[in-house]
Formats: structure tokens, sequence, C-alpha cells
């Protein structure tokens, strides 16, 4: 048999790197002569005919070798061996056994395993099946027969695809899911040529709404005209283009019962007043059922019997769900129109009670509606209020605008329901709907909401200028929103780090129509920013202390944000832990990756950095799973803070290198500050002194492009120690001086307790020998007051670097092993390491696990295990005397002694050695070194 042609090159495949690879090892052993079989399983829709294709096509193309394939014909499968005929009908040459044979007479499994070994004999063979689950029952037990028989040897190889595993139990399957968002991304940049005029908010909606099916999603872009792509025309509700893959998945339930399909129907249609996922209630489908005149035997077999209607139905609890979603969105689409209805109206009867409609018996009403109805509009936004969840609200609203005959009514309540969404966590629907609002009929509502959308997920600044319109707009007849407006338009600002454009906006607020609270937190930070901190300090100081009666989260946020600026960080974290708890009962959703990020940012100034870890890495899922990329960055920074103190240090890295990604591009300079704050106190812990400054000076220096206003004072000590232990003190010392003078005014107006012996150990680092003892004493007996194992520890550390550095090894082990016990009592690892090399180096042996392990440093000393860590990282030996408080001729010296005994001749193959890399670079160390030693 020759190879087929027939097979044709499939287009390119987005986010099945994994699946190709299962695939071209498959194909790579049938290459060598070994077979074997592989199913995959998944909805319609996900790509498995695709990989099939390109199976084949790999095949045929790459190595040359024969290939059956077939697809099923669902006409086709009630005709016994129709499968395994169409299958036969694609051999390129003549067979042993002609398939119209087998399509009269048939074939045995053990038959079709002896046929298939035989074609192998001659060429290796690769079968491939598309939508096994619909062949006809004789073909498919034959071809599970043979395929479970396929092994090493057999020369052949059977791919299947199938909806599910069930006909070829025993045989390695594969299940596919859904495209991650990258490539759902790519697949759509692909499908719209890359263009750049697919408007932001189309694209997640289509992203939203395919649900990483790519069929589905070529589909939804296939049916849009480029104006609406381009976001110059609404789209249409609901998106067309789904029918593709709706069909495919109602083709799963044909040859069911016309009561199963009965049941199916009053099941999708039961879920539409329910939340997304929480399925129908089992209770509400019985009484629907019998009401419908289903046998009740019927009803109970399936609706709880183990498979349900053929696995299409699954009961958890008291509830039903659909096995696949779009396999209920199929269910009703497939319905005609006037029975749908029907069972629409039925539902509502049965919900309706002898009062008021409730709003789930309303919404069924409104899915019975043939076209727009005022009044039943009017009252489903009556009823979406609270107590009712956002989420619930957000779909009343929705359907309310769709009945609406009023086109600025219609208007107002897409952007009603765009609120509800927003407030539910759901960001991508209250983006599509607002895009249903005409631009000429927004409102003052449609700019607030957005602008509320933008400071979670958004550049700052569009924030701050949308939520400033829409105060303007709202300020004549809506003074909550107005309040919120500008609040939040501040917060914006603050984010920026534009403190101007923070006092712009607080200076717009009312303060006829804010509470009392409110108005002396509006005071207290426009005193602090204008200049005038003691009167600031005293209204944020009543806020704060109003906060003991307050039951509201954004009151106890405000708190919190006092308490942060008093320097009252313990204050913070209780009013931070009370708005969580808020939140957590009474939500919105929405707040909650703000008031951890919050949180966890006050418990890292106070040293409570694992719970800070923990909040914040919630938050951070929070903030993913509500689409708030601006929370996730600055939460990101908090991690990085984190491990910055715990380490490791690529956690710290990578933290910050996403929180950087995101500050950029958003202007969330705040973030910035802090991700490069946690990064140079990486390089600290690390004896990077000098890197450590280079990232540090920029945000400490006065002047524009400088940190965060409100967060640079914080990077201070480190910058000092930094350019102290680099060797720069003498080259800044001006600006070191002016910096230390800074952070002495602003320890002069906080009442955070560890920075004064910060501002301590700051002056004891620029002090002479003979002063700088003590201020050492005076910063630790600041640190006994305030407490904190981890800045205690950074003082000893660094107090007992300099006994060792004066030559009094003995009096350096005593703060050198304090600092050491209590950086391991707060799981501080690599500073930890730090000072168990210090204290090594005082003469002290130590038992701290050593990162790279005994290995071929086994054998040198404390001394000069540290000095060859140091050069394998890139230090010249100048950068290692500074680290290590020793002279360059000491450093020469002892990397002489490491060379000879490890039996290497440079940096370069000292760094291979211990399998640190950067080569290149220690190449040009060591050309360095030579001229400078």
């Amino acid at each position: 048999m020759t190879p087929s042609t027939t097979v044709h090159s499939p287009l390119r495949l987005y986010g099945r790197s994994g699946e190709l690879t299962i695939l071209e090892t498959l194909l790579g052993r049938l290459r060598a002569g070994d077979g074997g079989a592989l199913v995959l399983t998944s909805p319609p829709g996900l790509g498995r005919t695709a990989l099939l294709r390109q199976a084949a096509a790999r095949y045929l193309g790459g190595y040359g070798g024969p290939v059956l394939y077939a697809s099923a014909a669902p006409a086709e499968q009630r005709l016994p061996y129709s499968g395994l005929h169409a299958l036969l009908c694609s051999a390129p040459g003549p067979l042993p056994v002609a398939p119209d044979t087998i399509l009269r007479s048939g074939i045995t499994p053990g038959g079709l395993l002896g046929l298939l070994r035989g074609l192998g004999a001659e060429q290796p063979l690769l079968v491939c099946v598309d939508d096994a689950h619909a062949w006809d029952a004789d073909s498919r037990a034959a071809l599970g027969f043979a395929a479970r028989r396929l092994g090493a040897g057999s020369r052949v190889a059977v791919v299947i695809g199938a909806a599910d595993e069930t006909a070829f139990a025993g045989l390695p399957a594969l299940g596919l899911g859904p495209l991650e968002d990258d490539a759902a991304s790519a697949l759509l940049d692909r499908l719209t040529d890359g263009t750049a005029d697919v408007d932001p908010v189309v694209r997640s909606e289509l992203l939203r709404e395919a649900a990483g099916n790519p069929r589905l999603l070529a589909g939804l872009v296939g049916r849009l005209t480029p104006g609406q792509l381009a976001g110059r025309v609404a789209l249409p509700y609901p998106l067309p283009g789904a029918e593709g893959v709706l069909d495919a998945h109602a083709g799963q339930l044909e040859g069911l019962s016309p009561d199963t399909h009965a049941l199916l129907l009053l099941a999708a249609a039961a879920e539409e007043h329910e939340p997304d996922g929480a399925g129908a209630d089992a209770a509400l489908l019985l009484r629907a059922g019998a009401r419908a005149g289903l046998a009740t035997a019927h009803l109970d077999r399936v609706l709880f019997a183990p498979a349900g209607a053929t696995g299409a139905l699954q009961r958890a609890g008291s509830r039903v769900h659909f096995s696949h979603p779009l396999l209920r969105r199929a269910v009703l689409h497939r319905a005609p129109p006037g029975h749908r209805r029907a069972v629409h109206e039925l539902l509502a009867g049965l919900l309706a009670g002898p009062g008021p409609a409730p709003l789930s018996a309303l919404v069924q009403r409104a899915c019975a509606a043939p076209g727009p109805d005022a009044a039943l509009a009017g009252q489903l936004e009556a009823a979406a209020v609270a107590p009712r969840p956002h989420g619930e609200r957000s779909a009343a609203l929705a359907r309310a605008a769709s009945l609406s005959t009023d086109d600025t009514l219609r208007a107002a309540r897409f952007t009603a329901a765009a609120e509800q969404a927003r407030l539910a966590g759901d960001t991508g629907r209250a983006r599509a709907l607002l895009a249903r609002v005409g631009p000429h009929l927004a409102g003052g509502l449609a700019p607030y909401v957005r602008g509320m959308l933008a400071l979670r997920d958004g550049p700052a600044a569009d924030a701050r200028e949308a939520l400033l319109t829409a105060a303007g707009l709202l300020a004549p007849h809506d003074p909550r929103r107005t309040l919120d407006a500008l609040f939040c338009a501040a917060e914006a600002a603050w984010d920026m780090g534009d403190a101007i454009a923070y006092l712009d906006a607080m200076n717009r607020v009312p303060v006829a129509a804010a509470d009392r609270s409110m108005a002396q937190y509006r005071a207290g930070m426009c005193a602090v920013l204008a200049g005038h901190p003691d009167r600031g300090h005293a209204l944020l100081r009543c806020c704060l202390d109003s906060a003991d009666r307050a039951e509201d989260a954004g009151e106890l946020l405000r708190a919190g944000a006092s308490a942060l600026v008093l320097g009252e960080v313990e204050a913070a974290c209780r009013a931070g832990a009370r708005a969580l708890a808020v939140v957590r009962t009474r939500g919105p959703e929405a707040l909650l990756p703000h008031t951890l990020e919050q949180l966890a940012y006050a418990e890292l100034r106070t040293g409570q950095h694992a719970r800070a870890r923990a909040h914040a890495l919630e938050g951070l899922h929070a903030a993913r799973r509500t689409g708030q990329r601006n929370s996730a960055t600055h939460l990101h920074a908090v991690l990085a803070l984190t491990a910055s103190v715990e380490g490791p240090a690529e956690a710290c890295a990578a933290h910050a290198d996403a929180a950087l990604a995101g500050a950029g591009p958003h202007g969330l300079a705040q973030a910035a500050t802090l991700a490069t704050w946690a990064v140079a106190r990486a390089d600290l812990a690390a004896g990077r002194p000098g890197e450590a400054a280079a990232r540090l000076r920029p945000l400490v220096r006065p002047g524009p492009g400088t940190g965060h206003f409100a967060t640079r004072m914080l990077a201070v000590p480190c910058y000092v120690e930094a350019m102290v232990l680099s060797g720069r003190a003498d080259e800044g010392a001006e600006e070191l001086v002016s910096a230390v003078e800074e952070f002495a005014l602003w320890t002069a107006r906080t009442t955070d307790p560890q920075v004064p012996a910060q501002l301590a150990r700051c002056r004891a680092l620029l002090a002479s020998p003979q002063e700088a003892a003590a201020r050492y004493e005076e910063a630790l007996a600041h640190h006994d007051r305030a407490g904190g194992d981890f800045e205690r520890a950074r003082t000893q550390l660094l107090h007992g670097q300099l006994l060792r550095r004066l030559r009094r090894t003995r009096e350096a082990r005593g703060p050198l092993r304090d600092a050491l016990v209590a950086f391991e009592r707060c799981s501080a690892r690599a500073w930890a390491e730090r000072a168990g090399g210090e204290l090594r180096a005082a003469g002290e042996a130590v038992d701290v696990p050593d990162r790279s392990g005994p290995g071929p440093l086994a054998g040198l000393t404390p001394q000069q295990q540290r000095i060859a860590r140091c050069v394998a990282e890139g230090a010249t030996n100048r950068e290692v005397a500074v680290r290590l408080s020793v002279s360059p001729r000491t450093v020469d010296h002892h990397l002489r002694n490491v060379f000879a005994a490890l039996g290497v001749r440079s940096r370069t193959e000292l760094a291979r050695l211990l399998d640190r890399g950067g080569g290149a670079r220690l190449q040009d160390r060591d050309e360095k070194n030579r001229a400078d030693p």
C-alpha cells in the first residue's frame, strides 16, 4: 500500500503544544516499528479534528507513511460496519478484503486486527478516526478491540477522536481543555489578520463568550462586521456565530426519547434565572415535569440515576447541571421558539407566588416574551435590588434593558446592569454591557462605571479623567456616586504618584455631601500633602478613632489608609482585618482584592511577613478571578517585598517583574516603587550592595522622576546601607546626608515604631567608627521598644559587620549570633545565610543550610568559600572586599589559594565548576582584575 495523498496540511494550532508533543512521540515510535493507540476526547469545537489532521499530515508529509483517515457520518450510525467501510475506503491501494465485502458481511474484531497488522507489515501504518462516538456500534467495537492489542512491534498506531472515552475504555486517553487566554488571544489575532482595529472591549467580549473554544471563537469573529470589531457599531446580542458549535453539541443528543428531550429543555430553561454555574433546582424540575405530563418514573430515572440522561445531566445534591455549558445552550437553540416560550411560561407559573412575582418568575416571563415589553421591563428593574446578589441584579437589569422600548431607558438599564456586574467582580461582562450603550445616551453613570473599571483594570490616568467627568455629570442628582467618583479619582492619582492631581480631586469633594468621617479623611489627607502634617495628622486620627464603630467597608478602608499615613501600622492591620470581614460577609466581590492588598501591605509594615504573604496570595487569586489587573500588579509588589525577606530570590524577582510589567503600561508608580525596593532589598540580602544602590538611588533622590511620594522614604534605610556597603558613601556623601536629613524630618512626623531605629541605624552607617557604636546602641534601644525581629536583626548584622571590620571579632560574634537567630525566627533565609557567613568569618562555627551544598568547596575554609561564591557570581576583587569587609589584597591572596585547591585557572572556570553561569561576563571580570587587582 502506498502513502495516501488526500490529507492536506492543516493551519497552525494554538495552545496545543503539549498535545502535539504527545502525538509526535506516538508517530516517532510508529516510525521505529512500535504501534500504539490514543483517544483524543473533548466536547465539540476544542480541536479534536485539527489535531487528528495535524497528526495525519505530519506522518504523511514528514515520514511519508501511509494513513487511513475517516470521519463519522451521523446519518450512517445505524448502518452496521459503515464506519469501517469509510475507513478502509480511504486506503490509497487495493486491500486484502474489499471494503464493500465488509459492509455486506461484516468483519470480526480479530479479523480487523489481522487486517491492520497485515497492512502495517509492509510499512508502518497510521489510522485516524474522527468523531468515532458517532460510528455504528459494530465498527466502534471492532476498532476498540484492535486498538487495545496494538503495541510494541505491531507497526500500527491508531488515533481516535471522540466526545468521550466510554466506547474505548482501556485505551490511553487525552482530554482536550479550553485554550488558555494567551493562546485564545493569539488565535483571535490570526482570525482578524492581526489588525489593530479590534476594540479592546470587543476583544474581551469575544474571548469571554468563546471561553477557550477555538471553533466558537472563529464562528463569532466570522459574523461580525469591521465596524463591530472596531467598536464603532454596537455588538448584537446575543452574539451570532455559535450555531455550528451548538448544533454539534445538540447532535450528541440524537436518539433520545421525546420525554427526555422535554426534560432537558425544562432543565435548560430552569437555569435562566439562576446564577451562572448554579444549575437548576431538582425539585422545580420534578414539579415542572409532572405539570408537563412526564411520567414520574422517567423523571426519577433521568434526574437521579447515576448516568443521568446519557450523561447530559449530572446531579449534585439538590442541583442539576448540564455536563457542559454549551450543551445547555444547544438544547435551547434547537427547541422551536414557541415550544421554548411555553416552557418558560410553565416555569414562571410555578415560581410565582400569591403576592408580587419574585425575580425568578419575572426572568422566566422575560424569556417567554416574544418582543419588547415595557411593563415587564419595569417590574424586572424594580425587583433587581438588595439583598439580591449583584450578579443576579445585573442579569435582571440586562433583561429589562432588552425588553425596553425607550432608547434612553434601555441605555440606563444596560449601564446599571454593567455597574452591578462590576460589583459582582465580572469585569468582562461589565465592559460588554457598557459597549451596548450609545455614547449620546450614556449619561453620568456610564463614565462612572468605566472609570471604576479602569481604576482596577486600566491606565490610572484614564480612570482619573473618567471619574472626574462622571462626578461633574452626576453632581446635580446623585451625591453618593459623586463622592465615590471623586474619592476614587484621588485614589487613581495616588496610584500614579501624582500628589497635585490627588489634591485636585480631593478639593472637588463637596464637603456638605460627605459624612463626618469622610470629611475628616479628605481634610486630613489634603493637609498632609499640602505641607501641614500636624493639622493633617490630627484630622486623620479623628477619622481613625471614629472607625471603632464603623461597619462600612469603605469607611474601614479609609481608616486603614489614615493609620498608614500616621504610621500607626498596628491600627492599620486591625482596620484592614475588619474591612476584610465586612467584604467577605456582605460584599461586594469587586472590593475583595483591594481590601486584601491594603491589609497585606499593613501587615508587611508591621513585620508580619508570612501573614502578609498569605493575604496577598489570596488577593492575587481574587484579582485574577475578577479581572482586576491593577490590583494584581499591586499585590505582586507586596509579594515581592515579602519574598525579599523570606526568599527565595527567584520568587522576589518573578513577583517584581510581574509588578513592573503591569505598572508601566497603566502608570502605577506606587507598585513600581515597591517592586524596585523589593529587588534592591533582595540584592542586599544576597550581598550585592552595588546593584541595590543603583536600583534605589532613582527612588530616593529629590526631584522629578523619583519614587512614589508616599513610599520613597521607606526605601531610604536600604539605600544608605547599600551605598555604604558598596563603598560609595564618599562619592555620594552629599546625597546621602540629604536623604538622611529628609528621613529624619519624616521620622518626626510618623508614629511608625520602626522608623526611629532605622534613622539611628542610618546615622550609625555614616558615622565614624568611634561614634557608630553609640548610634547602633541607640538603634537597638528603639528596637526594644518597637519589637519586630527582622529590622532588629538587620541592625545587629550591620553592627557585627562593623566590629569585625575593626578587627574586634570576639565582640562581633554576639550581635552576629543574635542576628542569625532572629533571621531564622522570622524565616528570612537569605538574610540568615548572610549573617551566618559573617559569623563564620568571625571565627564561629555555624550550622546554616548552604544553598550550594558542600560540593567542590567542601575542602575550603569558610572565608575561601565565601570569596569563591562571590567571584563565581561575577564580583570583582574590590566588590568582594567591600562585601566581606576585607582588603582587596586579602581577597587576591585567598583567591589564589582557591584556584590552587580546586584546580582551576580562571574565574570563568570557577563559575563553571560551581554551575553559576555567567562565563562571558566573568571573562570581562578577569581582564578587569588583571588591570585592577
